[in-house]
């Protein structure tokens, strides 16, 4: 794969799981990485450390990345650090699940604003920046969930959902650029979040994987990275790293 060495990268939501993995790999093909973390500053630290040991420049930066603002002086910060962005993950997200029956509008704010206003608030801050240096690659990172719903994520979805027609439409608006914009969606994936759920709900949950298993969060990873360093000529695109349960 292309080295991505001198590219500076943002991870939102990179302390942990898929966020982590992907900074990870960033880090490895030798990218500058900044993330994103919302109150958990040892684990971030953590991952800093990490990608330092693979000798390139990290950081990380606190931000509510419900709150616009401060989505947006995220992108501001790092500019400011490394004087150019060239590559955007924007993989922070919440979930707070409950059928519609429950669903409060507290609820459904709280994941908008988490999942897609995020989205729109980190673009709309780096555009600029990569229109000027005539370059970038922005990577969503949606869910399966997006494409065909699911029990009891009505906010989760239709936040997923949004990330994919928001990608779509910047991803035509920025190509002139060179400026690609894409959007990977994942299946079940080895995370924190679904260590949580009960085993009953996960023999049920692994039971529609016509692969047999999760993923693990590297083999989302792995796809960003392909997409960062090697998708020239791919934009406007959702590609599904699920193992099989949406075709």
């Amino acid at each position: 794969m292309r080295s991505m060495k001198g590219k500076s990268a943002i991870v939102t939501g990179g302390s942990r799981g898929i966020g982590e993995y992907i900074a990870l790999q960033l880090a490895r093909r030798g990218a500058n990485v900044a993330i994103g973390y919302r109150s958990r500053k040892a684990e971030a630290d953590s991952v800093v450390n990490k990608m330092k040991a693979q000798s390139v420049k990290a950081m990380a930066i606190q931000a509510d990345m419900a709150q616009m603002q401060e989505a947006r002086t995220l992108i501001k910060q790092v500019n400011e650090q490394w004087g150019h962005i060239d590559i955007l993950i924007n993989n922070a997200g919440i979930t707070r699940d409950k059928t519609m029956k429950k669903l409060t509008d507290e609820d459904w704010k709280a994941v908008l604003d988490t999942n897609l206003g995020s989205v729109y608030a980190t673009c709309s801050e780096v555009w600029p920046i990569m229109i000027e240096q005539n370059y970038g690659r922005i990577i969503n990172i949606t869910s399966f969930v997006g494409q065909i719903g699911n029990f009891g994520q009505a906010n989760y979805a239709a936040s997923k959902g949004g990330i994919i027609a928001f990608t779509k439409t910047m991803a035509l608006e920025m190509a002139r650029y060179n400026i690609t914009v894409n959007a990977i969606a994942p299946g079940f994936v080895e995370t924190e979040m679904l260590a949580q759920v009960p085993d009953k709900i996960r023999e049920k949950i692994l039971a529609r994987v016509p692969m047999g298993r999760f993923a693990h969060p590297d083999e989302i990873a792995r796809a960003v990275a392909f997409i960062a360093a090697e998708g020239d000529y791919i934009t406007g695109q959702q590609i599904n790293v699920n193992g099989g349960v949406y075709m």
